[in-house]
């Protein structure tokens, strides 16, 4: 049966027995046989043939996807098995959110890539949403609120957007003693895209819509608005993983205090529209379980609570306040 799925596929693809004959390494006539005992088997006509065209039926038209999610499938379940008794091997194709893939993805590959000498890695950082089908890419890493689609998605680190802004700043300014104050501050904002959800929201603060800050600078890149606050031109509302390197080495200091490190051996129920890191795959690719490994590997390698938070807390970052 499965010999015959891949002939029929074959055949489709490549719209010729003979050409499928050569690439299959069979005979015209085995592939022939083949595909007239799918058919029987089924008791429908998938294929019209002749001597100079094969034309797909209705009925092969809609068993089509049928056909290749099963083929596809037995290579799946294959490489999983293989992988058992092999060291993982072959090339993955990964991308990642610019800043977070070059401050985060690319040490956690780098350690990966130690653990599993016989695997390659792409990886390609962009601030663009990519069609994972269209770009054969294997693995995702997207910050922010996923949406509603058919990609498995594996929450790998919580997401938090942290006020701050540097010491010479708020000496020369003053600080803030709570959030509607910030619209009497310089707060450095994007422009040239839909701001990220939750940028300068606050809980009971403007019916949790976000404060109308302003501010003399305004950038495109999340990057170059951390390096202008840390410059001390106005303050930020940037992801706890952007700003924590700053924040633990006193370039930057957190506004108001910091929501307590969530810690719990039992994984809680999340919200569906919760900002957080998550890792996304396509189910029913060969590379399926080399993405699993990737991560599980990510999800270890930032820890829960993850690293970055963790630094903050040791540095008493969470404690600071307005001298």
């Amino acid at each position: 049966m499965i010999d015959a799925l891949q002939c029929f596929v074959t055949v489709v693809e490549l719209r010729s027995l003979s050409k499928a004959a050569v690439q299959l390494e069979m005979a015209v006539s085995s592939v022939s046989r083949k595909i007239d005992a799918l058919e029987a088997e089924l008791g429908a006509r998938l294929l019209l043939r002749s001597s100079r065209q094969v034309i797909v039926t209705d009925a092969g038209e809609r068993f089509l996807p049928r056909a290749r999610n099963i083929l596809a499938e037995l290579a799946e379940g294959k490489s999983a098995v293989q992988e058992l008794d092999s060291e993982p091997r072959g090339l993955l194709t990964v991308t990642a959110p610019a800043a977070f893939g070059r401050l985060h993805v690319a040490p956690a590959i780098a350690a990966f890539l130690q653990r599993h000498p016989l695997i390659e890695v792409d990886l390609h950082v962009s601030d663009d949403v990519v069609d994972l089908a269209a770009q054969r890419v294997d693995v995702a890493v997207r910050a922010g609120v996923l949406k509603a689609n058919d990609l498995v998605a594996t929450r790998i680190a919580g997401q938090n957007r942290v006020v701050s802004a540097s010491p010479a700043y708020l000496q020369r300014h003053g600080w803030p003693a709570r959030p509607e104050d910030l619209l009497h501050h310089q707060c450095l904002t994007v422009n040239g895209r839909v701001p990220p959800r939750g940028w300068w929201r606050f809980d009971g603060v403007n019916g949790g819509q976000p404060l109308a800050v302003k501010g003399k600078l305004r950038c495109d890149d999340t990057d170059s608005l951390l390096h202008a606050a840390i410059g001390g031109a106005g303050i930020v509302h940037l992801a706890n993983w952007l700003t924590s390197d700053a924040i633990v080495a006193g370039q930057l200091v957190p506004v108001f205090p910091m929501d307590p490190i969530e810690r719990s051996a039992i994984e809680p129920r999340r919200d569906p529209g919760e900002s957080a890191i998550h890792a996304v795959h396509m189910p029913g690719r060969s590379n399926q379980a080399k993405a699993q490994l990737l991560i599980r590997h990510l999800k270890e390698y930032f820890g829960s609570p993850p690293y970055w938070d963790l630094a903050m807390e040791a540095a008493g970052a969470g404690e600071r306040r307005a001298p």
